[in-house]
């Protein structure tokens, strides 16, 4: 996929956030990664809200920024209650955007974050895009919140965006107490330390992020092992 079909999509994203920013939601997933870390691309734009009648609101705006709800698939990262929008751009490629709705329950571990959790740990921050020279603010979930759930479902495109956004780790008794309050910490650090030593790891990160400097590697290294239960 060429760096054209990126830009497209990531300035349909920018553009269907300016379209819904007076709706009350909270962004997650990669996009809120990008407000913390290098940018990177990602597929899908995650909204939480808190309830239905707000879900009515954003998808009369989806609708109308040529928008339409679409099945979600069997690999979506979510179960529970969302919507899947999806807008169909150049060359029949696809723009989606997940919508969920009073909590994210997370496929895999069956791990649940309400939407009040969420909301609760979020603030307006600074968006920026990776292939278009445009910034948005919008109400991102805070870092600490942000590495709890991709923690929990630790996925490789979470552990990736972990081992990212680590330095910027606020609290870690916090962190690890969240973690532990819905599946075992000792299991999911293991995971994380594990997964970042391999070489594979280094080659995975070096794809989506491009070339990582060996200091600022060993730097994001440290950080993660602040992690670890004492």
């Amino acid at each position: 996929m060429n760096n054209d079909l990126f830009s497209l999509r990531e300035a349909e994203i920018f553009a269907t956030l300016r379209t819904i920013a007076k709706c009350d939601f909270v962004l997650i997933g990669g996009y809120a990664v990008n407000a913390y870390a290098l940018p990177r691309f990602s597929v899908d734009c995650d909204l939480v809200l808190k309830d239905e009648n707000e879900l009515k609101k954003i998808e009369r705006l989806l609708i109308k920024q040529g928008y339409a709800q679409a099945k979600a698939t069997a690999e979506a990262a979510y179960a529970g209650s969302f919507s899947r929008y999806e807008k169909v751009l150049a060359n029949g490629f696809k723009v989606s955007a997940d919508v969920l709705i009073s909590r994210v329950t997370d496929r895999m571990t069956g791990a649940n974050f309400s939407a009040e959790w969420i909301f609760q740990h979020a603030s307006k921050k600074v968006l920026r895009g990776k292939t278009i020279t445009e910034t948005l603010k919008v109400r991102i979930i805070d870092v600490d919140a942000l590495i709890v759930m991709k923690a929990v479902a630790c996925r490789s495109t979470d552990i990736r965006d972990v081992f990212m956004i680590i330095p910027h780790l606020k609290d870690a008794d916090w962190v690890r107490a969240e973690i532990a309050a819905r599946y075992d910490l000792h299991d999911r650090i293991n995971k994380l330390v594990s997964a970042v030593a391999s070489k594979q790891f280094k080659d995975g990160l070096a794809g989506v992020y491009g070339r990582i400097d060996p200091t600022v590697f060993e730097k994001h290294q440290k950080a993660l092992k602040a992690l670890e239960p004492t």
